[in-house]
C-alpha cells in the first residue's frame, strides 16, 4: 500500500509538470529572453489542491486506487470509482469543482481537465467501444448510491419552459454539484475531447433495440441538456475566493514542489520530468 501510495505521489508530480513544461519552455527561447506563459486554469486548480491538505490527501488516494493492480488488463474500478465519491463528497468544493470544471482556452487546458480523474479507469472500458446506455441506466437505477444522485442530478439540471434561456435563475451551482455527485457511480460522465466542454457517460445507443427512445432520453440530460452546457461554460465566472486565496498564498517559488524557474525552464523542466519518471517507474517494480 505504501509503493502504490508513492507511485500515486509521483505521478501526480509528474502529471502537473508535464503540463507546465511545455508551456514553459515553448515561452522562453534559447537565448534566455522571457516571454509570457498562456494562462491555465486546470494547472492553477491542480495547484490549489496540492497546497490544501485535505484536498491533497484525497486526491492522492482516488490516484492510488484508480492506478492500482487488479486482473491483467483491468483496474480495480469499483475501488478507483469509490475513491472518486469520496474525493468530490469530502474535498473542499470549491477546490474539487474546479479541477472539474476549469474554464479552458485550448486544447492542453483541456486534455488536462479531461483527464483529471484517471478516465482510462473510472470512465471508460473495459472494451475499446462504449457499450450500449441500457447496461449503466439500469446498474444506476437499482443502486442506492446511484439513484439518488440521478434523479437529484435530474432536478437540478432540467430546463424550464418559464425561463428566456430554459434555465431557472442561479441553477448553475446545484447543477454543478449534482453532476459532480454522478462522477464515481456506475454512469459516470466525462468531457469527450480536448476541443470542447462536451460532457456524455461511457455509452451509446446503437444497441439498445426496442428501449431505443429510453437510451435517447437519458443520453440527453447530458448532451442535449442547454442548463448543464452553460453551468460549465459560466464556472470562470469569477475564480471562487477560496481557490484564489490558496494560490496568492502559495507564490513563493520554494514553497511549492511543482514550479519550475521560468528563468531555466528548458533546463530544470527537462532535469526534473526524467526525476520524477524513473522515480515513478522504479517505485511499480
Amino acid at each position: 500500500m505504501a509503493s502504490c501510495l508513492v507511485t500515486a505521489l509521483l505521478l501526480l508530480l509528474l502529471l502537473d509538470v508535464l503540463q507546465e513544461c511545455p508551456e514553459a519552455v515553448a515561452a522562453h527561447p534559447r537565448n534566455g529572453s522571457r516571454s509570457s506563459v498562456a494562462p491555465n486554469p486546470c494547472v492553477d486548480a491542480a495547484d490549489a489542491c496540492t497546497s490544501d491538505e485535505r484536498c491533497h490527501r484525497l486526491r492522492t488516494a482516488y490516484v492510488a486506487q484508480c492506478l492500482g493492480r487488479a486482473a491483467p488488463g483491468g483496474c480495480p474500478r469499483a475501488r478507483c470509482r469509490r475513491a472518486l465519491r469520496h474525493f468530490f463528497a469530502r474535498g473542499p468544493p470549491a477546490l474539487t469543482h474546479a479541477l472539474l470544471f476549469c474554464p479552458c482556452g485550448g486544447p492542453a487546458c483541456a486534455e488536462r481537465r479531461r483527464q483529471t480523474f484517471v478516465p482510462s479507469c473510472a470512465f471508460s472500458g473495459p472494451g475499446p467501444a462504449p457499450p450500449s446506455c441500457l447496461g449503466p441506466l439500469d446498474a444506476c437505477e437499482h443502486s442506492r448510491i446511484c439513484r439518488p444522485r440521478l434523479l437529484a442530478f435530474q432536478a437540478s439540471c432540467a430546463t424550464t419552459a418559464s425561463s428566456p434561456d430554459g434555465c431557472l435563475r442561479d441553477q448553475a451551482p446545484s447543477c454543478l454539484r449534482a453532476y459532480a455527485g454522478l462522477v464515481g457511480t456506475a454512469i459516470t460522465p466525462n468531457y469527450v475531447d480536448n476541443a470542447s466542454a462536451r460532457v456524455e457517460p461511457w455509452c451509446d445507443c446503437r444497441a439498445s433495440g426496442n428501449r431505443r427512445e429510453e437510451c435517447e432520453v437519458f443520453r440527453g440530460l447530458f448532451t442535449r441538456n442547454r442548463c448543464l452546457e452553460s453551468a460549465i461554460q459560466t464556472f470562470d465566472g469569477g475564480w471562487p475566493p477560496i481557490l484564489r486565496n490558496q494560490l496568492d498564498s502559495h507564490q513563493d517559488p520554494e514553497q511549492s514542489l511543482l514550479q519550475v524557474s521560468t528563468a531555466d525552464a528548458s533546463l530544470e523542466g527537462s532535469s526534473l520530468l526524467s526525476m520524477l519518471l524513473v522515480l515513478a517507474l522504479q517505485s511499480l517494480f
